[in-house]
């Protein structure tokens, strides 16, 4: 599917009423501007894709909404050739995003379908698909370890605690933590043993769940 101007229109109408909401940094604006994210949705809800709302995708998963990708990417505070680790690649925009914007992404997806999908999705956006791991997310990858970055985008119950060990020192992990409602936790690594946590408010993810299907 072509990018189409139409299409190119209604992302940067999204991008202004994205920055009308937060103060995103630009670097992130033009990444979402530069992802076609009609690419990312599902067959049939082409027309949504602008709307800064959640859509479902295949596994009775969702692609987050726009404000949701642009914060948590915000909070990560990461710069370019940064090491980050993504917690569920869905279907593959949140990866897109930072690639987009430089940084060195490892992505896990625990459900192979939207592994796949994923695959598929950022190869028809431009984008390399080197990245891309189907395994479990609270395993994290510690061969690959220490990362600047560590985003979760599916509801943590707890703050996984194995995965902090895999922040470098100064890195971020953001992750939504709780059941049902979660509340958005950067965590920082102060030095090999201490963290520092900050709340930014509630949102609402899918589970993360432990394995693989």
């Amino acid at each position: 599917m072509q990018d189409s101007l139409i299409q190119k229109g209604q992302r940067k109408q999204l991008i202004q009423e994205l920055a009308g909401k937060y103060a995103f940094p630009r670097n992130i604006l033009n990444a979402m501007e530069k992802v076609p994210r009609h690419l990312f949705v599902e067959k049939g809800l082409e027309h949504l894709a602008y709307k800064d709302r959640p859509l479902p995708i295949a596994a009775k998963q969702t692609i987050s909404q726009p404000f949701t990708v642009a914060m948590q990417t915000c909070l990560l505070e990461c710069r370019k050739w940064d090491k980050v680790l993504e917690i569920g690649t869905g279907c593959g925009y949140q990866a897109a995003i930072l690639l987009a914007l430089g940084y060195k992404i490892y992505s896990i997806e625990r459900i192979k379908e939207l592994h796949i999908l994923a695959q598929k999705n950022l190869i028809a956006a431009g984008f390399g698909t080197s990245g891309l791991i189907f395994g479990d997310g609270f395993a994290g990858l510690p061969l690959f370890a220490p990362f600047h970055g560590i985003l979760i985008a599916c509801g943590a119950p707890d703050i996984p605690k194995g995965l902090l060990q895999q922040l470098a020192v100064n890195g971020r992990m953001v992750v939504p933590v709780g059941e049902e409602n979660q509340r958005m936790l950067r965590i920082t690594r102060i030095n090999e043993n201490e963290f520092r946590t900050e709340d930014f408010g509630s949102y609402q993810f899918v589970p993360m769940l432990e394995g693989t299907q």
